[in-house]
């Protein structure tokens, strides 16, 4: 795929890898739905930093947990752009719980927006897409999706869930619509983890560092552009899985 003057939504664009996300799809000249949920300044910053770039940019508030908002959002960018030819499912939400700890609100709250969210999102992204005569989607998924990490148990079922979504998805879309992930390993800190966890977690990678948004952002691009990969999930963690 050509990705100057296709039109992209982010989810999730606020901030953090999502907004590098954007930012990097921008600099390939695409025009860009910033989607937020509560982040409605950080939301504002990158919307700015993405039309200094020379391309469209527009804010999109949603919550991915509910499916009248998810139904908004769309009719926005529909409204605003008048068509959709990616879609990055960037948006999450990480909660540190174990196992036992977990209560069943929380537990489904997770999974609402981890798992159904992006559902809803690639349902409504595909239909705008084989409208314009295809497209392409990448999920955001997770290292902890093939590592149980019982102290983020709803994140690693959440993840997982995502990844058999992403199979299950370019299956169900192909040919006109390719559908792949990216699964990164630690390449943003966690606001809660101290300095030296950190440092100690990614001294253990065989790459011996942290990686970046950055590192996230090419692999997505690369995933786009290549017509001939469907269905796969693509590892950005520095040789985690190895460990």
């Amino acid at each position: 795929m050509e990705l100057a003057g296709k039109i992209a939504l982010v989810t999730g664009a606020a901030k953090r890898v999502g907004k590098d996300i954007a930012l990097g799809l921008a600099r390939e000249g695409m025009h860009l739905a910033v989607h937020y949920h509560r982040s409605a300044a950080e939301a504002a910053r990158t919307t700015e930093e993405i039309a200094a770039l020379g391309v469209r940019a527009s804010r999109i508030q949603g919550d991915l947990s509910n499916e009248e908002s998810v139904a908004m959002s769309f009719t926005q960018i529909e409204q605003e752009f008048g068509g959709l030819d990616v879609l990055v499912n960037s948006a999450g939400i990480i909660q540190k719980a174990r196992f036992m700890e977990l209560s069943a609100p929380d537990w489904e709250h997770n999974l609402r927006v981890n798992l159904t969210g992006p559902f809803l999102c690639i349902q409504r992204a595909a239909r705008m897409m084989q409208a314009r005569g295809g497209g392409a989607i990448v999920n955001v998924s997770d290292i902890a999706a093939v590592k149980p990490w019982t102290v983020y148990a709803a994140q690693s079922v959440s993840k997982a869930g995502m990844n058999m979504l992403t199979k299950v998805a370019a299956r169900a879309l192909a040919p006109s619509i390719r559908v792949n992930a990216v699964m990164p390993g630690p390449v943003v800190k966690a606001e809660e983890m101290p300095d030296e966890e950190w440092d100690r977690y990614t001294r253990r990678l065989p790459l011996k560092r942290a990686g970046s948004g950055e590192d996230v952002v090419q692999a997505v691009i690369f995933l786009l552009k290549n017509d001939f990969i469907t269905g796969v999930t693509l590892a950005v963690d520095g040789g985690n899985l190895l460990v």
